[in-house]
């Protein structure tokens, strides 16, 4: 089977997303398309180079919101019908929405658009399902209250990035889950996989609602549920 993987911005059911990434690769000629969004969040929980190791080959290729440009050239497989399936997890509100209303204005949006177009079966997996409160993890963090303010700062000098600003924050643009920061500060002051609570909007819901009613695409409460479909 050939498969398009798009990944979108959103850090919730994102590590499970790249296990079923993972595991399709295995069997299936996988495509994996990021939008700008989740370059940088695979980075910051440090699932990147898993994923990039899944390309390498025609029908394997990485296609990013950066190197496609803007007219997205490889999506036009989808419209011909060159895929057998599209999965998008985890898929964010704002992909979501977009692709409600038409607006095709990303790689991830604009090959769902294209995949309607050639028929293509689309698997999502929206972060924003049911109303409520849900618990997700969050990439590393600086934690002010264990702070020493130390003279020189540990983990900013074993930062190969220089995500660490000391005293203060991580700057999680340049941040890639590395864990170096968290394995050298003495004090424990750098967390990782801290989990917390959000809450669902109900705007998110009512689109997550419609989408589920576009024809040809099918919604996943959870990446591996998709395994049982193909």
């Amino acid at each position: 089977m050939r498969i398009g993987f798009a990944f979108t911005g959103a850090g919730h059911l994102l590590n499970e997303s790249v296990q079923v990434a993972e595991k399709l690769a295995k069997d299936h000629e996988v495509t994996i398309f990021l939008s700008g969004a989740a370059e940088e969040v695979l980075k910051m929980y440090g699932l990147y180079e898993r994923v990039t190791r899944l390309t390498g080959g025609k029908y394997r290729e990485l296609a990013t919101d950066s190197n496609q440009k803007f007219s997205y050239p490889i999506t036009g497989r989808l419209s011909l019908g060159k895929y057998d399936l599209l999965i998008v997890s985890p898929a964010t509100a704002n992909t979501v929405s977009k692709i409600v209303y038409g607006i095709a204005d990303t790689l991830v949006t604009n090959a769902v658009a294209q995949a309607g177009k050639g028929a293509v079966k689309t698997f999502m997996v929206p972060v924003d399902i049911h109303p409520g409160p849900i618990d997700t993890v969050l990439p590393s963090k600086m934690e002010s209250s264990k702070c020493q303010n130390c003279d020189d700062c540990v983990a900013a000098l074993v930062c190969p990035e220089g995500a660490i600003i000391p005293h203060d924050e991580i700057d999680l643009t340049k941040c890639v889950g590395c864990g170096q920061c968290r394995n050298s500060c003495p004090h424990d002051a750098i967390s990782e996989g801290k989990i917390i609570t959000i809450y669902m909007r109900d705007i998110d819901i009512e689109n997550t609602k419609k989408l589920s009613q576009i024809d040809d695409i099918q919604i996943f409460e959870n990446p591996e549920d998709i395994l049982d479909f193909i």
